[in-house]
């Protein structure tokens, strides 16, 4: 394998420094580190950062390649300074058997973009009756051990106990898609003031807080790891507070564009602002964030959602919810949880909530332990794989759709200017992006 030296990075956005890459691993870290033949990668003023790990991607692959393909997906992922994510089970043919599963797994092996680790259905077909291959999968060559209908709520909580209790004797996780469907039945946005404004059924908080407060319980009485996909109201955060409290062995995700956009955008009527769980008030968003900067809430994920134009540019009651993240998830995250003095002013104004570390953890370490990632998740230093990004802080960049690596253009922050930049994305040691273009 090639070896390189990043000069000048700063880890962490610490002091600046070497950083030696060699056969796949870091092999030094010193000001003045070198190895004999390598590549040398102007480095200077960059922050390095443990390549960033995704616990909510959607791939699309198999069945609708129309919209993503595992190559396309994983070359966003790479341009999004991401080395690894997990890949939803919502695809066609459903991600329910050890097949599939593997499927998945060997594409995202072929593409070598990122690391693409499926996680697997929680219900035959997503259906919500009769549980799927949980061990057959977890004991395939993809090794799943999270397990999710998201896209549908594990809503019998019979069948919700089950499968904690299943996962339980392999240490694996469902994340539940927190949504009581006989509460949402023809939802289309938020329930609140805009949903009345516009005439729009609304999506209410209650009922991914019913849900989230039942599962809990659950979890507690198994004493089996619950995962909560895309938190998105400032109820569901006070429970997971209790819950916590309590020693409940719960984690929970908030995704970029819960921490920064809001249900008034729908009065646009523009579809591209659709979205499951809905986009919600400005009070949930500031909860949100307080609970990120907090630990109640763990992570951030994507839930990169890719769709068609045919799916998505059509009148809202018909659109498909979801909207694209991988590329853009970094620069929200500093724009809207980032001490802006570490972006030279560049984020959002506000009290500072984070720093790089508390960025790496919530984007990078604390998601790859939740997987089970040992490669992931590690900050850059001797002996350590060698999956790293570096990120300009001093960068401004406005997205432009037709610029995105994923096969559809769904994103929500077209024209909007955002802090930071991926110029470089390092898998196992190779780079999957250099200058900011990928290279593969």
């Amino acid at each position: 394998m090639s070896s390189f030296v990043l000069t000048g990075a700063r880890i962490l956005g610490a002091a600046k420094t070497d950083i030696v890459i060699t056969d796949g691993v870091v092999a030094e870290v010193a000001p003045g580190a070198s190895a004999p033949g390598a590549t040398r990668i102007d480095a200077d003023g960059l922050v390095a950062l443990p390549g960033l790990v995704d616990l909510h991607t959607h791939l699309r692959e198999p069945g609708r390649e129309d919209a993503e393909t595992v190559e396309s997906g994983s070359r966003a992922a790479a341009l999004g300074g991401y080395t690894a994510v997990c890949a939803m089970a919502n695809t066609d043919p459903v991600a329910d058997t050890a097949g599939v599963v593997e499927q998945v797994y060997r594409l995202g092996r072929d593409a070598g973009l990122a690391h693409v680790q499926p996680i697997g259905a929680v219900t035959v077909g997503l259906a919500g009756e009769r549980l799927a291959e949980l061990g057959a999968m977890a004991d395939s060559a993809a090794a799943v051990r999270i397990f999710s209908d998201d896209g549908h709520c594990v809503s019998d909580p019979r069948l919700m106990r089950r499968a904690l209790e299943y996962v339980k004797a392999f240490d694996g996780v469902i994340a539940q898609h927190a949504e009581e469907p006989r509460l949402t039945a023809g939802a289309q946005m938020h329930e609140g003031e805009w949903s009345a404004r516009l005439g729009l059924t609304g999506w209410p908080a209650v009922a991914e807080e019913a849900i989230i407060a039942r599962d809990v319980l659950l979890a507690e009485h198994v004493g089996a790891r619950l995962h909560i996909c895309h938190v998105s109201t400032a109820g569901s955060v006070e429970i997971l507070r209790w819950a916590k409290a309590r020693g409940i062995r719960v984690t929970a995700e908030v995704t970029p564009h819960h921490l920064l956009l809001t249900d008034a955008l729908a009065e646009s009527y523009d579809p591209v602002f659709k979205v499951n769980p809905p986009l919600r008030t400005d009070a949930d968003v500031a909860a949100l964030r307080a609970a990120l900067a907090d630990g109640v809430v763990d992570v951030v994920a994507t839930d990169h959602a890719p769709h068609t134009v045919e799916d998505k540019e059509c009148e809202w009651p018909y659109a498909r919810p979801g909207m694209l993240g991988l590329q853009t998830a970094l620069p929200v995250v500093l724009h809207t949880m980032l001490d802006p003095a570490l972006l030279d002013g560049g984020g959002e104004p506000g009290p500072a909530r984070l720093d790089w570390d508390g960025v790496a953890e919530r984007m990078s370490r604390r998601p790859a332990r939740i997987a089970g990632l040992a490669g992931h998740g590690r900050d850059p230093a001797p002996g350590v794989p060698a999956n790293l990004t570096l990120v300009d802080p001093a960068a401004r960049v406005t997205v432009d759709g037709g610029e995105i690596a994923s096969r559809s253009r769904n994103t929500p922050y077209a024209g909007r200017t955002l802090p930071g930049r991926v110029v470089a994305t390092f898998l196992a040691g190779a780079p999957t992006v250099l200058d900011g273009k990928a290279q593969r």
